[in-house]
């Protein structure tokens, strides 16, 4: 039976590299699209989680995993692809101290396929990366076993695009980008993927679909660069409140699109596809000031923020070295618990040795790891708030009671205007240093 008829029938046997942020939730639609689905990680605890029914990550619940338990499993052994029809490769694609992309995690799950690769095998590519990955990194690799792609096996890319606590566009419903190495590797794909997702929209190659899914997230970045920058362009003239100048600009019916400052940006893709799409684009000749230096003004604001804080405490009469702070949030943005590169540790790490005492809350995160401390969040109560100099929101998640949180503060530095109010002298927020409140 050939694969189209297996996609067809449902009873091709699908594999997941990688069962994280991406590979987990991936592999519960493919599970509930009624294809037996191994999951494969090297994270012994991943697997024995998903044995378990227990999630290890917020989009995720127990129900899911014990929902598809008849249809869905996970292993280290990755001897297990030899069993498979297609194979989707969901592993990390992490940037070096100098900002170089890694792909060697891709790499090394391509010799693994290599090892087990079949005739009519279907391989898919979903990590962020470079154009030219697919065809230059991975391709090669398989070629090296001697078949052909198009021909002996089928090779396409799938840019990833989950959005860590959106509930409304998930991998169900959030449209995907295909892009095959050959025709018939892109029709494999987008009948595997019609089976499970809304809408499949196919492009020329896998360069249109590796570089469309940069576009996406430096589209986000350039953007969040701007209204930082315009931020601190506002905090440095001091009569100017960025916050109304970004309302005001938004009552445009047309032609504007609200962005807004903040400690900085993290998560996987945001903060590292600009140095990725960067670092290809010099191996043409080509140089990407606009995308890099938007990158670094995003990267500078924990750096900003830090100093905010230092600022604000001195501005109340209150020595940063005799300071106690309490920090609101640790994960990269409101409602998930991921940490990833997160701008609100960024910021602890740059404070923790500059103050008395740095506590922080956050119901998502238990517990973090800064250089070689690990601190634990403190529960969130009245005393707790009172006996901080300066409560510092870095994340706006929204269990958090604002309205509690300053009643019961002496001094807030809020980084994401979370407590949306005006006229307070122990109120501060980026973008509006002394602007009439």
């Amino acid at each position: 039976m050939n694969l189209a008829k297996k996609i067809q029938d449902r009873t091709a046997k699908v594999a997941v590299i990688g069962i994280g942020y991406v590979g987990l939730p991936l592999s519960i639609e493919i599970a509930r699209a009624g294809f037996t689905t191994v999951g494969i990680d090297v994270d012994k605890t991943k697997v024995a989680a998903v044995g378990h029914h227990k999630s290890f990550i917020g989009d995720v619940k127990d129900s899911d995993l014990a929902e598809v338990a008849g249809k869905f499993s996970a292993t280290t052994d990755f001897g297990v692809l030899a069993t498979c029809d297609i194979i989707n490769i969901c592993v990390p694609t992490p940037f070096t101290a100098s900002k170089d992309p890694d792909v060697s995690f891709i790499e090394y799950a391509g010799r693994e396929v290599a090892k087990c690769l079949k005739p009519g095998q279907l391989i898919i590519l979903r990590s962020t990366t470079y154009p030219e990955t697919t065809e230059k990194v991975l391709q090669p690799i398989l070629d090296a076993t001697g078949k052909k792609v198009g021909r002996d096996y089928f090779l396409s890319f799938v840019p990833e695009r989950i959005d860590p606590g959106n509930h409304k566009f998930n991998t169900h419903t959030t449209p995907v980008v295909v892009g095959g190495v050959t025709k018939a590797c892109t029709d494999l794909t987008v009948q595997f993927y019609a089976r499970f997702v809304d809408k499949v929209i196919p492009v020329s190659s896998p360069r249109a679909a590796e570089m469309s899914k940069l576009l996406e997230n430096i589209f986000r970045s350039v953007n969040i660069a701007l209204v930082n920058e315009m931020a601190m362009m506002c905090d440095r003239m001091g009569n100017i409140d960025i916050w109304e100048v970004i309302n005001a600009a938004s009552s445009k019916p047309f032609g504007f699109m609200p962005f807004y400052p903040g400690p900085g940006i993290g998560g996987h893709c945001i903060l590292i596809d600009p140095y990725y799409l960067a670092w290809k684009a010099r191996e043409y000749d080509f140089h990407s000031n606009f995308i890099e230096l938007a990158a670094e003004t995003n990267e500078g604001m924990p750096f900003y923020v830090a100093d905010r804080i230092i600022e604000v405490l001195g501005t109340h009469g209150i020595a940063a070295s005799k300071a106690r702070l309490l920090i609101l949030g640790a994960a990269f943005k409101g409602n998930v618990e991921d940490t990833r590169h997160s701008p609100a540790i960024k910021v602890m790490e740059l404070i923790l040795d500059k103050m008395a005492k740095v506590d922080y809350h956050d119901p998502w995160v238990p517990a973090i790891e800064i250089g070689k401390r690990r601190l634990k969040s403190v529960p969130l109560s009245a005393q707790a708030l009172d006996k901080a100099d300066c409560v510092v929101i870095l994340t706006d998640h929204k269990c958090f009671d604002y309205d509690f949180i300053y009643k019961h503060s002496k001094l807030i530095l809020d980084a994401r205007n979370a407590i949306k109010r005006r006229g307070s002298k122990k109120l501060h927020t980026l973008g509006n240093r002394t602007a009439k409140r």
